[in-house]
């Protein structure tokens, strides 16, 4: 029997799976696999995902392992992490476990396979720096192994996970070190938040605390009542462009609105900018629907479109071609989106 999908992701869209399975441990992750055949759709928290509103006319598998193992190498601290284990509850007990450099990355709605096919990222901590190895299935194979961080191909919010639909990530190991402080802080608006100097150190607490703080204010933490997080969290990826690319939109942004766009040096010879500066500057305000019915830019984050109750994939995927066409129109800069597309696409 047919059943949504809506209800199993955070923007609560997309139409009806023709066959849903849920796995409650690795075992049954791997029997329902190989069992699904093709095509099939492997979901755990739903957060990074959207659905076209015909559904997926194949399996869905619903990952609900949970369960974390700490173990001591010599080297640091190892923690092994089953798939479907809620990310924010593995970053809160690390923190109580004294364990750093995960203490960024709080308040991530999803699942912790999710994690490195994403390679998430936060206030200057992504996955490709935690990771020590992912166990997966090899569906080419058939054969459950390890991957190395390197064969993971991380890239900027990507990695081969999510290039393919090869791999199934069955559990994750982080290499953590042990520290009651967090490593440098940055990022102003944590700066802000603690009240500190740039480059200072707090408290793993501390700092956790003060990421809930910020991303909750920007709607980027799950809460029911707040439909500014019924969303896939930043819908567009930050723009990275060549070196000469970032000096022309630099002239035409100074020429258009008289302001720098925000610049931070990328791999060789090039820049990241950011998505919600050039949204913003082309017009596009939090809030703003352009009269698409029951969607609209978040009233607290303009990079998050937000399913406000009554929306549609179709509406929202309009709502994204806008701002798109907008952001190239004002600036020459094509907007991508960070979330993966089902049966859909932009």
């Amino acid at each position: 029997m047919p059943q949504r999908i809506a209800g199993y992701t955070t923007l609560r869209l997309g139409g009806d799976a023709r066959r849903l399975v849920v796995a409650h441990d690795r075992d049954e992750l791997v029997q329902a696999v190989r069992e699904a055949g093709d095509p099939r759709l492997v979901l755990a928290g739903g957060s990074n995902v959207l659905v076209g509103d015909a559904g997926f006319d194949g399996t869905v598998i619903l990952i609900r392992s949970s369960g974390v193992r700490i173990a001591n190498d010599g080297e640091g601290v190892l923690v092994t992490v089953e798939a479907g284990h809620s990310w924010d509850d593995v970053v809160a007990l690390a923190v109580a476990e004294g364990l750093a450099d995960i203490e960024f990355l709080s308040g991530i709605p999803g699942s912790t396979g999710g994690t490195p096919i994403q390679n998430v990222g936060a206030y200057g901590r992504e996955m490709a720096e935690l990771l020590d190895s992912v166990t997966v299935l090899d569906t080419a194979t058939d054969e459950v192994r390890p991957m190395t961080a390197q064969e993971c191909r991380f890239g900027f919010r990507t990695s081969v996970f999510k290039r393919s639909s090869r791999y199934v990530v069955l559990d994750v190991t982080f290499r953590l070190r042990r520290d009651k402080l967090s490593g440098p802080i940055r990022y102003q608006d944590l700066v802000r938040v603690l009240d500190i100097a740039p480059g200072d150190r707090k408290p793993l607490e501390d700092v956790r605390a003060a990421v809930l703080t910020v991303r909750a204010s920007k709607g980027m933490v799950l809460d029911n009542d707040d439909r500014d997080t019924y969303s896939v969290g930043s819908f567009f990826q930050n723009p990275v462009v060549s070196a000469a690319a970032f000096e022309k939109l630099r002239a035409r942004a100074l020429e258009a609105v008289g302001a720098e766009p925000p610049g931070y040096p990328h791999g060789v010879d090039e820049m990241k900018t950011s998505a919600a500066w050039l949204i913003e500057r082309a017009g596009f305000r939090k809030g703003f629907d352009g009269g698409h019915r029951g969607v609209s830019i978040s009233t607290k984050h303009s990079l998050a479109l937000t399913n406000r109750g009554d929306g549609t994939t179709e509406e929202l995927l309009a709502l994204a071609r806008d701002i798109r066409d907008g952001v190239r129109e004002a600036f020459d800069v094509e907007l991508g989106p960070e979330c993966v597309l089902v049966n859909c696409a932009l």
